[in-house]
């Protein structure tokens, strides 16, 4: 394509900014009326090895800054290392969407928003996953004199391009967006995984956490979990964190068995953190029936952790989301659960677990700890719903607590309350994150 494409510099101008001025450069190539920009900082005609940024258009990110991905703050970052080191240029290319354009892209987050993740998404539109081209960058930085270049990108696919239009990468400088949100950490998960970006996570800060998380002296929740297999090996069970979101007058949904957002995006994140910190996650059969849910992890890069469902009367759907695995669940039923339905839901792919009953017919929860042991979980997250973490509570096998509290009041179904069996942490930790406040610690028996 590079023998066929030809791009023609169209007009230029000086252009002040608060980090230092810059050249602004306008080119067309001769397949199409896109106007691609060159961002020039400093004189670097005939230099090697300066910096460069080949960023695609973003509208969403770069103008009105979208959480859904870090295109604007990558952007961002570029500008100030150009500005820093005094020289540089960011080619801004045309290429909305990763090439298909703004109203497709605006169609795929459509999608998104129904679980899709951005490369299917992209996929089920009739698009590649990416289908963008970055011939024209390789000809501007020709036309810019340069041929030999420190390459700002997390993208291998970039290098590869440029190399193969014969501009040299000496170095990948990487961008690394500072503060995530469960959107973006989604949307760059699936960069990871699927699009070969050479991305590190572990270090971001999540979007309305205060700085300083996870360094010593400042405890986050996730220092619960230390020591956990120690702990499981010494006491014959998993260690058990029960794990939900309450406004800040106790209700947990606008009214039982109905589900209701309570926590924000950034606790949000928190919660897929903590899941794949543990073996296994753990909810009743109203979950499942009224939420349908896939307890994996999806806003952050990690494993899943193993689900387990309690159902003694053994009413989990075939059809539900959990079958869809893996990991295929767990389900805890009580011994004698009918056999054709125990076969079927073995098909589909589930492991049923018969265990005892308890007071009140119910699958007894110690001989389930022990069972979940024997199999390997040392470490079990308690999402729900309120019967499940009540029976826990009462059975005093809860060994620790994280608890969202969004700063509202909303009204509805609370989770304790009149008899209920209650908490009582001991030296409760306690971090605001955007409109919640998150508190964590062990709890007393």
């Amino acid at each position: 394509m590079l023998s066929t494409l030809m791009i023609t510099r169209k007009a230029s101008a000086r252009i002040p900014t608060d980090i230092g001025e810059f050249q602004l450069a306008v080119y067309q190539s001769n397949v199409d009326d896109k106007e691609h920009l060159a961002v020039v900082m400093g004189d670097v005609q005939g230099r090697e090895n300066v910096l460069v940024r080949i960023h695609s258009e973003c509208f969403t990110g770069d103008v009105l800054g979208s959480l859904r991905c870090d295109c604007g703050e990558q952007l961002q970052r570029a500008l100030e290392l150009i500005a820093q080191e005094g020289r540089g240029v960011i080619l801004y290319l045309r290429q909305e969407g990763r090439g298909i354009g703004l109203t497709e892209k605006l169609r795929a987050y459509n999608l998104q928003d129904e679980g899709f993740d951005t490369v299917d998404a992209n996929l089920a539109l009739g698009h590649a996953a990416d289908e963008r081209d970055y011939t024209v960058a390789a000809l501007m930085l020709n036309d810019l004199g340069l041929d030999r270049v420190q390459l700002i990108t997390n993208n291998p696919a970039k290098i590869e391009s440029l190399t193969q239009h014969s501009v040299q990468v000496s170095q990948r400088v990487p961008v690394v967006a500072t503060q995530l949100t469960s959107e973006s950490l989604a949307y760059l998960r699936t960069k990871v995984a699927r699009m070969r970006h050479l991305l590190n996570l572990n270090g971001a800060l999540l979007r309305g956490e205060r700085p300083g998380a996870g360094v010593a002296g400042n405890p986050t929740p996730l220092d619960l979990l230390a020591g956990a297999p120690a702990w499981a090996a010494a006491n014959g069970r998993p260690r058990v964190t029960l794990s939900y979101a309450q406004t800040l007058d106790g209700a947990i949904s606008t009214q039982r068995g109905q589900p209701t957002v309570i926590s924000g995006p950034s606790s949000l994140e928190l919660t897929h953190r903590l899941r794949a910190r543990h073996d296994g996650i753990l909810v009743g059969i109203e979950t499942v029936l009224s939420d349908d849910p896939r307890l994996n992890v999806r806003h952050i890069a990690g494993p899943d952790p193993m689900p387990v469902i309690l159902d003694s009367r053994l009413r989990m759907p075939i059809t539900a989301r959990l079958l869809a695995g893996p990991p295929y669940p767990i389900i805890a039923t009580l011994a004698g659960a009918p056999e054709d339905k125990c076969r079927a839901l073995e098909r589909a792919g589930a492991m049923i677990l018969p265990l005892p009953a308890d007071d009140c017919g119910r699958v007894a929860l110690l001989p389930l700890l022990s069972a979940l042991h024997a199999r390997g979980i040392e470490s079990l997250m308690v999402e729900g719903g309120a019967t499940v973490i009540r029976s826990f509570l009462r059975e005093r096998l809860a060994d620790q607590a994280i608890v969202t509290i969004a700063l509202r009041l909303m009204g509805g179904y609370h989770l304790l309350g009149g008899h209920q069996p209650g908490m009582q942490f001991i030296e409760p930790q306690h971090r605001q994150f955007e409109n919640d406040l998150v508190v964590w610690g062990e709890l007393a028996r």
